[in-house]
């Protein structure tokens, strides 16, 4: 798996995100993603979310993966 398969997936299973992924090895990535879906949502809310864009991928081909997610106004400031 490589970084730009894991932004499009984000991006593409959160319609509007913003996904930028970082992860050296292969296999432990970081992510920061945003996206208006996260508004008045809490934390393990938004990481579901993200999650849900990955599906089997995540403890399979994707070992790890550090999510920030934040809503276009929380970006922004």
């Amino acid at each position: 798996m490589n970084t730009d398969a894991i932004r499009q997936l984000i991006e593409a299973g959160l319609p509007g995100a913003r996904a930028e992924v970082r992860g050296d090895d292969g296999v432990h990535f970081e992510a920061v993603v945003v996206a208006e879906a996260f508004t008045g949502k809490l934390p393990l809310a938004r990481h579901r979310l993200v999650y849900a864009t990955l599906g089997e991928r995540m403890g399979g081909e994707i070992h790890a993966l550090q999510i920030k997610a934040l809503t276009p106004a929380e970006a922004a400031a």
